[in-house]
């Protein structure tokens, strides 16, 4: 008996396909599964990346002969004054694009987190909605506003500020704090649905105890709730630190780069060096510093909102 056991247990081994094989088919399934999404992504993303530090070491303007010229491109993005300008104008940019709008995240959030909070909805949808009208809009609407004739100069003349009243846009001196308005305008609705998120998954009982200590509302905030929304803050200074350093849309739409190159950024210059100008190498060079300053920047804020172990 036991020896038909074992012919029969023989026989069954014999006709289950080797476990090597069926690894190797469940191998090859997945490379068919990622390899459609793997391509596209190594052709536009990849290989776009390793083109552009290669343009960046070339003297090129698309058509004519390319000319070798190693890391003279990235020693003219630092000695050029317009490029260096702009590098700058992007790190003025972070503050109004990532600190303001995280700061007035947290204090909206803590206000429409409140238990007597009537019509907490609709105030979600007004603070959200920037977030999805098109940047070009955004733009348009912004630069009616700022005009020199717009309603942002008449209300301050209807309640007797005009002494304040200037063309926004066109004067050197607010141009690039104007649009650092509208990015923080734009940015705080992400951030606040980010920190109310956040927040509801925080255990009530850890304010009850901070209650029960003696703690103030604000106390709670600052020993509960900032804790709490670690994770979501480094999101959110992720997100719009990104938003700063790669801004195009909205300068585009509003003072393409002006006045007297007052709002140029490395994103609008990339374009105009490359496309208006025919100096790819330049264009190129100046992509992977701010590709660079990007990385250093995320890598910053990672570091900073870890949680200790």
């Amino acid at each position: 008996m036991a020896l038909l056991n074992l012919r029969a247990g023989g026989s069954s081994e014999k006709g289950r396909p080797p476990a090597r094989r069926v690894s190797s088919r469940r191998f090859f399934a997945a490379i068919a599964f990622v390899a459609p999404a793997l391509i596209i992504y190594i052709a536009f993303s990849i290989w776009p990346a390793f083109n552009t530090l290669y343009y960046s070491a070339l003297d090129w303007d698309g058509l004519n002969a390319a000319e070798w010229v190693g890391l003279e491109n990235y020693a003219r993005v630092f000695t050029d004054p317009e490029l260096f300008n702009s590098i700058l104008h992007s790190l003025v940019l972070v503050f109004f694009f990532a600190v303001v709008p995280i700061a007035l995240g947290l204090l909206l959030a803590g206000l429409l987190t409140g238990s007597g909070t009537r019509g907490l909805s609709a105030f979600r949808v007004i603070y959200f909605l920037p977030q999805v009208v098109p940047l070009i809009a955004v733009g348009i609407a912004w630069r009616w506003l700022y005009a020199e004739n717009g309603p942002l100069n008449g209300l301050l003349h209807a309640i007797g500020l005009g002494a304040l009243a200037t063309p926004w846009l066109a004067s050197t001196d607010t141009a690039l704090v104007a649009l650092g308005l509208v990015g923080s305008w734009g940015m705080a609705g992400l951030c606040m649905m980010l920190f109310i998120s956040g927040a509801q998954k925080i255990d009530s009982s850890l304010y009850e105890a901070a209650a029960m200590d003696g703690a103030g509302a604000f106390r709670r905030f600052i020993s509960v709730t900032l804790p709490g929304l670690r994770g979501e803050i480094s999101i959110a200074a992720v997100i719009t630190t990104i938003a700063a350093l790669s801004a195009f849309d909205l300068i585009y739409a509003t003072t393409s780069g002006g006045p007297e190159s007052a709002t140029t950024v490395p994103g609008l210059l990339v374009y105009r060096l490359a496309f208006t100008y025919g100096r790819l190498g330049h264009a190129a060079a100046l992509a992977v510093v701010l590709t660079v300053l990007i990385l250093i920047f995320v890598s910053i804020i990672r570091r900073l909102t870890q949680e200790k172990e």
